[in-house]
C-alpha cells in the first residue's frame, strides 16, 4: 500500500479521535485527569531527554519538515479521497450531535450521583416502613430578618405534610432521614403544597421568584416542596454559607436517588426545590 495512504488514513483517524472527545466531554474529562496526574513526571523526562539529546532534536526536526512539506504536496493531489473518507468517518459522529441535545455513555455520568451505599439505602427504606414526618418546627423560625431577606413571606407557607402526595412525602422523608442518618444535616420542610392563588402572587413578583403561574407548578398537585437546614436553633437556607452549599450538593443526590427532580439542576437554580413527577399528574408543563 502507499504509505501516502497509511498517512491519510492516520490523519482521519486522528482527526476522528478529536471529534469523539469534542463530542463525549465525559471521555475528555476522564482522559484530562490521568494525563494530568501523570503531567509532572513526564515533563522532568522530556526535560533531561531534551538536553541529553538537543543537536539531535535539530536534526529530526529538519528532516521532518522536509517531509511534512512533501506529504503536503501529495496529499494536495489525492483532496478528493481525502474528502470522501473525512464524510465517511465523520458523518456519525455528527449526526449524533445534531438528533441529540446531549450524549452520555454508560459509565461516564457527570453529574453529581449518589454513591452505590446511598443508593442502596434509599431502595431499601422506600420498600420498608412508612417513615412519620419530623415534630414541627416554631413559626418563628421562618420569620427570623434573615430568613426574610432571602424567601420573604415564608411565614404564610403550608408546611403540612399530610397535603402532600404519599408517594411524594415518604420518598422526601427518606432524603430527610439519610441527609440526618448519614451526613448529620438535620433538613426542615419551609413549603409544600402551594395554594394557586399563593402560586400566581408568587408568579407576578417576576422571574427571579418564580416563573410558574397558577396551577403551573407541581406545588399544586401536592408534588413538590422546598426544603432547608436547621442548625443551632436558625434556619439555614443561603447558599453562600458553604456548609449549606455542601449540604445542598448532597441534598440533591440523595432526591435524585430518591427518584425526585432537584431543582438544583435546572438552568435556573432551587436549590431546596424537589419534586416528584407521576404519570397524569401534575401541570402539563413545568
Amino acid at each position: 500500500m502507499d504509505p501516502l495512504f497509511g498517512w491519510l488514513i492516520g490523519l482521519l483517524a486522528l482527526t476522528l479521535l478529536l471529534l469523539w472527545l469534542v463530542c463525549f466531554p465525559e471521555i475528555r474529562i476522564a482522559l484530562w485527569r490521568r494525563f494530568t496526574a501523570r503531567g509532572k513526571h513526564v515533563t522532568e523526562r522530556t526535560k533531561r531527554t531534551l538536553h541529553r539529546s538537543g543537536e539531535t532534536l535539530r536534526n529530526t526536526s529538519l528532516h521532518a519538515r522536509d517531509n511534512a512539506t512533501n506529504m503536503g504536496q501529495r496529499l494536495g493531489r489525492h483532496w478528493a479521497l481525502l474528502l470522501a473518507l473525512a464524510l465517511i468517518l465523520l458523518l456519525p459522529p455528527m449526526l449524533i450531535l445534531g438528533l441529540r441535545r446531549h450524549v452520555m455513555l454508560d459509565g461516564y455520568d457527570t453529574t453529581p450521583s449518589a454513591d452505590q451505599g446511598t443508593t442502596a439505602l434509599v431502595a431499601s427504606l422506600l420498600k420498608g416502613e412508612q417513615l412519620v414526618p419530623p415534630p414541627a418546627l416554631p413559626p418563628a423560625v421562618f420569620v427570623t430578618r434573615e430568613v426574610e431577606m432571602v424567601r420573604p413571606d415564608l411565614g404564610l407557607a403550608s408546611r403540612n405534610w399530610a397535603k402532600l402526595n404519599d408517594d411524594f412525602r415518604q420518598r422526601l422523608l427518606v432524603v430527610f432521614k439519610i441527609m440526618k442518618e448519614r451526613y448529620g444535616y438535620d433538613m426542615a420542610l419551609i413549603e409544600g403544597y402551594r395554594s394557586p392563588q399563593r402560586q400566581a402572587m408568587l408568579a407576578a413578583k417576576g422571574d427571579s421568584v418564580t416563573n410558574a403561574g397558577a396551577w403551573q407548578s407541581y406545588h399544586q398537585y401536592g408534588l413538590a416542596a422546598d426544603c432547608a437546614f436547621y442548625r443551632d436553633g436558625k434556619l439555614v437556607i443561603s447558599e453562600k454559607d458553604p456548609w449549606a452549599m455542601r449540604g445542598y450538593q448532597l441534598y440533591g443526590q440523595v432526591a435524585e436517588a430518591a427518584g425526585l427532580v432537584w431543582g438544583g439542576s435546572w438552568k435556573m437554580m432551587d436549590l431546596g426545590h424537589v419534586e416528584l413527577h407521576k404519570p397524569g399528574m401534575g401541570p402539563h408543563r413545568h
